[in-house]
């Protein structure tokens, strides 16, 4: 079965209607209507996720959201707000409203509500500066790798394939827009009872194999207590299995950068599907009219390398204004700069694959990892304090950048020439992004006092702090050094295509009640449907073809599901009010 031939550029049109007609240039991210749109909704986004991660420990996609109130705009008839009803505007608002939501949450005032928790007031303003680069930082390495063979636009990006599908069910209705509707409504109704009904969209989306290991993950985390009457997580099994899955992940993309063709089988469902590798790493090196791959290794490996500078920098800036320099030996400070800007860099990049395969990312998880480590190296309270807020700040903007560029990605694939559009596309959402990123970071700003006071601290960070406070059982890193081993092993033999040992490890970590269920059973549903499709063919590629329209065909179930879900999440905004 094909996982995902029916996401390239080249593949069926995006729906049975014509396309909006390409514009001569991509809307532009800074035009007045778009940006104070953006500037508004940015503001509601930080304002949801700093409610919601503060009150129930979550922060939502609401990227649905954005691409929702978008077109309700784009429908008013007065002047320029009719502008709205492009889907390359909508896709804009979406990415700075989602952008604003996790930056608030997850990237600043998780990592400030650190030193807070631990009674360090004074460090809040330092650790905030560091996270705030850390953000930057994050979003700047994906904007500069998205679309490489690490990180393919063709791959899952589940939550991306949801606000593309939104946004063109919105914009052309029909059986499209139905499908999806009832998709949407099965999530939101499953979502109300308390089923994680995204794991099942997400089963329609994703990387098969990748996402077997995902559900089994799930599973075994949920009836390991009872049946082998042992919490895995407690014995920090999934934590051990993720540090070997990692450790060889990390090896997987230093492998991928040394492949200067920059083709060949990339990072996503064993190869291009078709539709060509970028064989070199400038614009000009792919004709304009010819999809492919938009990022060469080239362009991978400066990409990296710069994320890892820029890390190195903010390390630097953390230690000086938190005062670590002042407390540490120079060797030791050498160290723990290093350590920092190594943990940043790998935290992000274990968090995006682990998005863009399964939808849900271990940020808590492998942020905790770095916190036993330094433990077990016997780094002193307020430098581990702030080692861990500043690795915090990495990766959930990553991952969310992902899901947004893939949702554009989905909505120019139609695009001619493809190829210059989708890199103008790509960079105009960077920058709302980047809009959304500065509104979080004003908001935070303004309003971390008041939630602190209230005694409103992200329940994670309270945890990282406990943990900060208690130290270590003995024999946990020997626990986890042992399990790595099996993490290594399934990881390498899953390859950087299916990334099986991480997803493994994600699923064992987010234990979320009955989701493995809901995912190995879309797996089921999803391969019956293609196997009733491609039922009497006997032509290769009349059954390629089958099962090409059989993944169009739940994708869309997929992505409805998602979208119902992440609605309930951002409805959860009136409990927590």
């Amino acid at each position: 079965m094909n996982p995902r031939a029916s996401t390239s550029p080249s593949s069926t049109p995006a729906s049975s209607s014509a396309p909006e007609a390409t514009p001569a240039r991509h809307p532009r991210a800074l035009e007045p209507i778009t940006l104070i749109i953006t500037l508004v909704m940015s503001v509601l986004g930080a304002l949801i996720g700093i409610v919601l991660i503060t009150t129930l420990g979550v922060s939502p996609n609401t990227a649905v959201i954005g691409a929702l109130i978008a077109m309700l705009i784009g429908r008013i008839p007065i002047g320029m707000l009719t502008r709205m009803r492009s889907q390359h505007r909508q896709n804009l608002v979406q990415s700075a409203i989602s952008g604003s939501t996790f930056a608030a949450a997850n990237s600043l005032l998780t990592p400030i509500a650190v030193p807070f928790a631990l009674g360090r007031t004074d460090l809040v303003w330092p650790m905030l500066a560091g996270a705030a680069i850390g953000l930057a930082v994050d979003s700047w390495v994906l904007f500069r790798v998205f679309d490489s063979s690490l990180l393919p636009a063709s791959n899952s990006w589940p939550a991306g394939v949801a606000a593309a599908e939104t946004i063109k069910a919105g914009d052309t209705g029909g059986k499209k827009a139905a499908v999806l509707g009832v998709g949407a409504l099965v999530g939101l109704v499953g979502a109300l009872f308390k089923l994680p009904t995204s794991a099942a969209g997400v089963g329609f989306l994703g990387n098969i194999w990748a996402l077997l290991m995902f559900g089994i993950g799930l599973t075994v985390a949920e009836y390991a207590p009872d049946v082998l009457h042992t919490d895995l997580s407690a014995a920090h099994v999934p934590h051990g299995l993720m540090i070997g899955a990692g450790l060889v992940a990390l090896v997987q993309a230093l492998l991928l950068m040394r492949n200067r063709k920059g083709g060949g089988k990339g990072a996503g469902d064993g190869g291009d599907r078709g539709y060509g590798a970028v064989p070199g790493d400038t614009p000009g090196e792919v004709r304009a009219d010819e999809p492919g791959r938009t990022v060469g290794s080239e362009r991978l490996r400066r990409g990296l390398l710069e994320g890892m500078a820029l890390f190195l920098g903010g390390a630097v800036v953390v230690a000086v204004a938190g005062g670590v320099a002042g407390g540490l030996s120079v060797p030791a400070l050498i160290g723990w700069v290093l350590l920092a800007a190594v943990a940043a860099i790998v935290h992000q990049l274990i968090v995006g694959l682990a998005a863009m395969h399964s939808g849900w990312f271990p940020a808590f998880a492998v942020t905790l990892i770095v916190l036993i480590v330094g433990l077990v190296l016997h780094i002193p309270t307020v430098p581990l304090a702030l080692l861990v807020g500043y690795t915090a700040s990495t990766g959930p903007a990553f991952a969310d950048l992902g899901y947004d560029f893939k949702a554009g990605w989905l909505l120019r694939r139609d695009a001619t020439p493809w190829h210059v559009f989708e890199l103008d596309g790509r960079r105009q959402q960077y920058l709302a992004q980047l809009v959304g990123f500065g509104v979080a970071l004003v908001v935070v700003a303004l309003a971390w006092k008041s939630f602190f006071s209230d005694g409103r601290v992200p329940p994670v960070s309270e945890v990282y702090v406990t943990t900060i406070k208690t130290g270590l059982d003995p024999g946990t890193m020997q626990t986890m050094l042992l399990w790595a081993i099996p993490g290594a092993l399934i990881q390498f033999l899953g390859g950087s295509s299916r990334q099986m040992g991480v997803l493994l490890a994600t699923g064992l970590l987010v234990a979320t009640p009955h989701a493995g269920w809901m995912v190995l059973g879309a797996l089921v549903i999803r391969q019956g449907y293609t196997v009733w499709r491609r039922r009497g063919l006997t032509d290769p590629v009349a059954r390629k073809k089958s099962d090409e329209q059989s993944e169009n065909d739940l994708s869309l179930v997929g992505a409805g599901l998602v979208a119902g879900s992440s609605l309930n999440d951002v409805g959860q905004l009136t409990k927590a009010l």
